[in-house]
């Protein structure tokens, strides 16, 4: 069974990962890994964190002469920035007069009120720490280890914008076609197919700045390549769609996730929505020529292309501070401010293609099996061997 945690605050030392379940034999790519941490910290709208940190993995345990040996994978990504926070962030018990940067003025939309409540404490930073997205840094690289996994069975992830603060791509060049969007500059500041439209975003972004507010926006991360028989109809925490959208949805300031044409679907007839099926003689196979399902049909996926889109909300901390109250006094107060980014959208999507990443390799493993790649792979082929004999 593939599983994995993380640990790790946002100004403690390190971020820590344990990844289990993957074969061994799996060749580990660490430039590829490190490539999708600075990825990660890139985009125009990011704040002065992403000066400081430069992200890349230090692997402990589970990796031999660059291939994984079937046990777990252990890592650490350094946090520059605790430098700055020892004594805040100590493990250790520190002087009464210590300087905690103790946060007590709970900002609306994030973690503060809801986490003092349940842990019953006076200061926020308890719960931020780990509330924090730069926890995804974690997750991107457990992902990163997923899809040099699934890359080897001609499976690749990518990403791309739709909109950003009201500035949207043009309905009808919203699909994209998911070649493209592999195409894009993986390092762009947005990630938006239309050119044009990029530098309205960027314009948008700049006013939100200097007006000390943030921006959301919507993401589409695609899948490309990716097998028929992934997922199942049997229960529904086996759903592939169902995993994703959790999956998605655990991704900070995401408020909502589509899958496929989900939303404008449910304003249009059924014979507006539904893929129909076709088979190639030749090639022996079956194929669509449209993908509004994304595909996913009751919870497998089909073959086509995997597509799913997620909504970002305007992250919290803003310097345009928003009412609250001070948790010890009770009194009226400005929400508090905390270093920060007007814009994550570009990195948002990064993160989804990791966790997107994440849930087609825990699948592709169930389906599939083996301790090894060589078990594995003699799988894969045989499964595709049946197909194109069906």
């Amino acid at each position: 069974m593939f599983r994995f945690v993380t640990a790790g605050e946002s100004h403690g030392k390190c971020l820590t990962g344990v990844i289990e379940g993957l074969p061994s034999g799996l060749v580990v790519d660490t430039d590829f890994i490190n490539q999708q941490l600075h990825r990660r910290q890139l985009g125009h709208g990011r704040g002065r964190r992403m000066q400081i940190e430069k992200d890349r993995i230090d692997i402990t345990a589970g990796v031999r002469h660059g291939r994984t040996l079937g046990g777990p994978v252990a890592f650490l990504i350094e946090n520059k920035d605790w430098n700055n926070w020892r004594i805040p962030m100590s493990p250790e018990p520190v002087a009464e007069e210590a300087n905690l940067r103790s946060l007590t003025r709970p900002r609306p939309g994030h973690v503060d009120l809801a986490g003092v409540l349940k842990h019953q404490t006076h200061d926020a930073r308890d719960v931020l720490e780990r509330a924090s997205a730069r926890e995804t840094a974690a997750r991107v690289a457990v992902g990163a280890f997923c899809r040099l996994l699934l890359r080897r069975f001609g499976t690749h992830i990518a990403s791309h914008v739709l909109a950003i603060g009201g500035v949207r791509v043009p309905q009808a060049a919203e699909n994209v076609n998911s070649q493209e969007i592999l195409a894009l500059d993986a390092e762009s500041p947005i990630r938006c197919a239309d050119a044009d439209i990029e530098k309205e975003m960027m314009s948008r972004i700049d006013q939100a700045a200097k007006d000390g507010d943030t921006l959301g926006g919507v993401a589409e991360v695609i899948a490309a390549c990716v097998p028929a028989g992934l997922g199942s109809h049997t229960q529904w925490d086996r759903k592939i769609d169902g995993r994703l959208a959790q999956a998605l949805m655990s991704i900070p300031a995401v408020k909502a996730v589509e899958i496929g044409d989900g939303i404008v679907a449910a304003n249009r007839l059924g014979s507006q929505v539904h893929d129909e099926i076709f088979y190639d003689l030749e090639q022996h196979r079956f194929f669509r020529k449209s993908n509004n399902a994304g595909g996913v049909e009751g919870g497998i996926t089909n073959g086509a292309d995997l597509r799913a889109r997620i909504f970002v909300k305007p992250i919290p901390t803003l310097r345009k501070a928003l009412m609250s109250v001070d948790l010890i006094t009770k009194e009226p107060s400005f929400a508090g401010f905390e270093r920060s980014d007007t814009c994550v959208v570009p990195a948002a999507g990064v993160v989804a293609e990791a966790v997107m990443g994440i849930v087609l390799a825990a699948a592709f493993l169930e389906k599939f099996g083996g301790d090894s790649m060589a078990e594995l792979e003699a799988a894969f082929a045989n499964y595709q061997k049946q197909l194109s004999q069906f």
